[in-house]
């Protein structure tokens, strides 16, 4: 009897166990791990990457200059400029995943509210990644064609150059996909400040990040229409201030889950 009763409580303890790992709680707590961890990996990755761009092509500054000055530079950069823009464009690309485990890491997935916010920063990811992607598939022909050509060639590959540069870049990947992305972080940011789930200075500083991000589409509209206000520093404090922002809510899921597990 002993043993079987001993039997009896293992096998309770087992399924006790196993019923554990696969509870709710269990699964969102991956979940938080997971979303964390990506949160900070993406960043600080992307940060890395933009840096690197930065010292070897310019940017952001250059993507203001004309085809005369940017396919010349493009070309000169070879094949490891090209590298650098596919590392930017994927390591900004895994920011898609941690937003959208966010609201199960939170344990929030029937808000209305950040379940809509959720799907526009996953595309405002989207349409930022096919910006950067034009600099890996299409600017490389352009820019081969335009130190190699003549006038003529010149002249079209420049206005090609201008169409795309427009399209793919100012509208989509620059003015779409940082309105989307801000509408997300102010709307977790406001979620913070009312639920009180994350501390309060995590909200005020994604709502400050977020406005002055918002100011960097003075720099983006003054592209199709001259004499638009700009001030370039807000654009730079708030894009900085945001990666702060990204890491800090993966900081804070990972501390958040490793109290809960103790």
């Amino acid at each position: 009897m002993g043993t079987i009763s001993s039997q009896q409580h293992g096998s309770d303890a087992s399924e006790r166990s196993a019923a554990g790992v696969i509870s709710p709680a269990g699964s969102r707590h991956r979940t938080a791990v997971v979303a964390g961890a990506l949160f900070i990996a993406s960043t600080v990755t992307f940060m890395i990457a933009a840096t690197v761009l930065s010292m070897t092509f310019d940017w952001p500054d250059i993507l203001r200059q004309p085809a005369d000055v940017v396919l010349p530079e493009f070309a000169d950069g070879g094949t490891s400029l090209v590298w650098t823009w596919f590392a930017v464009a994927w390591t900004y690309a895994v920011l898609a995943v941690p937003i959208l485990l966010l609201p199960t890491a939170l344990g929030r997935r029937g808000d209305a509210a950040l379940r809509v916010a959720t799907y526009l920063g996953a595309a405002s990811v989207l349409l930022s990644l096919i910006g950067f992607l034009r600099w890996v598939f299409v600017v490389p022909a352009l820019a081969d064609s335009y130190v190699n050509g003549d006038e003529t060639t010149r002249a079209a590959v420049a206005a090609a150059w201008m169409a795309q540069h427009q399209y793919g870049g100012a509208l989509l990947g620059e003015h779409l996909g940082q309105l989307l992305a801000i509408a997300w972080s102010v709307t977790v940011s406001v979620l913070i400040l009312r639920s009180r789930m994350m501390p309060a200075w995590t909200g005020w500083l994604g709502l400050v990040a977020s406005a002055l991000y918002f100011v960097n589409q003075g720099d983006i509209m003054s592209t199709a229409i001259s004499g638009f206000p700009v001030w370039e520093l807000g654009g730079l404090l708030g894009s900085y201030l945001w990666a702060i922002w990204l890491v800090a809510i993966g900081v804070l899921l990972l501390r958040r889950m490793d109290s809960g597990a103790r």
